[in-house]
């Protein structure tokens, strides 16, 4: 139980439009993630779902039940913070089960649900420590934790690894997407990292400017964007773009090409250009051209590889995998 209906939601803060018209359904036990750039309204959409802001107009159902007045302890919604808002004087355990004993539920009860989400969490030896005693990751934890018993219909994420390291939100990611699979539970997720989306999610809503510009799987938005801010949002390098009528391609107004789709040659290719930068991250080469007619393109190659600074070369389109976009910057096909 925890589907999510929401039908025309608009947001003003007085004169600003935040929200614009957002329609959205979430299916029983699937894991959505909100995606956006900074002051996309993906933040002010989440707590609008959790009854923290008002809608302006429009509808919010949870498993068929309208809750636009309902309180936010009453939506069966339980809400993950980037800030954990734990409570200092409190150990683990008493931050984990002061939801349950505020709503009076049976001693047996609380210390049942907290045993079962510290085990799930490997809290078990962190319960009579402090928030000041824990790192952050173990805050995170924590804050996962309170909401896991609550169990609530719907889970609710904020940004809840911004704060951590590299590699702590990685190990954080993880959590999170096994703990999905063992709850079944529906969740949504805000972040404004593309691969936090692409692995993490069933299904990806790109967020622009208060409107949803894209709804799918992220292999789908990956594939087939809808638009050029799809496309070049969803991917990391982001997609090269580039004016079509410098390629002589008349039939669209930009073109784009992943840097994955194309490969350096020293003889030949479709647009001709200097080496600027050589980025070595191990696994993977990162090669920048600066181009006369296409300006600087990014091309992402798997391995190891050497350049020299100034070189000239060419670069060659994968012509299958290049997308045309029109005056509108929707995706011809």
């Amino acid at each position: 139980m925890g589907s999510l209906k929401l039908q025309g939601i608009h947001k003003s803060f007085g004169s600003v439009d935040v929200l614009k018209g957002i329609d959205l359904e979430v299916n029983d036990g699937e894991f959505v993630i909100f995606v956006g750039p900074s002051g996309c309204g993906k933040s002010t959409l989440l707590r609008t779902i959790a009854g923290l802001e008002d809608t302006t107009s429009g509808s919010i159902e949870i498993d068929g039940r309208l809750v636009n007045n309902t309180p936010p302890s009453e939506r069966g919604i339980a809400m993950v913070f980037q800030t954990y808002a734990l409570y200092p004087h409190l150990t683990v355990r008493d931050n984990m089960s002061l939801g349950l004993k505020q709503a009076k539920r049976p001693a047996a009860e609380i210390k049942d649900s907290v045993s079962t989400a510290s085990s799930m969490l490997s809290l078990d030896e962190l319960l009579d420590r402090r928030p000041a005693e824990l790192s952050g990751g173990q805050r995170q934890r924590v804050a996962i934790g309170r909401a896991i018993v609550r169990k609530p219909d719907l889970f609710l994420f904020d940004e809840p690894l911004s704060n951590l390291d590299a590699a702590l939100r990685v190990n954080t990611r993880l959590e999170i997407a096994a703990l999905h699979r063992r709850l079944e539970a529906t969740m949504i997720y805000v972040t404004h990292d593309q691969v936090e989306a692409m692995t993490l999610g069933d299904r990806i809503v790109v967020l622009h400017d208060g409107i949803v510009e894209q709804v799918g799987s992220p292999m789908e938005l990956y594939n087939s964007p809808a638009n050029k801010f799809v496309a070049g949002f969803i991917g990391s390098p982001q997609m090269n773009f580039i004016d079509a009528a410098a390629l002589d391609r008349s039939d669209a107004k930009t073109i784009g090409i992943r840097p994955e789709h194309i490969q350096p040659n020293k003889k030949s290719g479709d647009v001709k250009g200097r080496v600027s930068h050589v980025e070595h991250l191990g696994g993977d080469t990162n090669l920048y051209l600066e181009t006369e007619n296409a300006g600087l393109i990014s091309i992402r190659l798997f391995g190891e590889h050497q350049f020299e600074i100034d070189a000239t070369l060419f670069a060659k389109f994968d012509d299958k995998r290049v997308y045309r976009f029109g005056d509108d910057d929707k995706t011809l096909q």
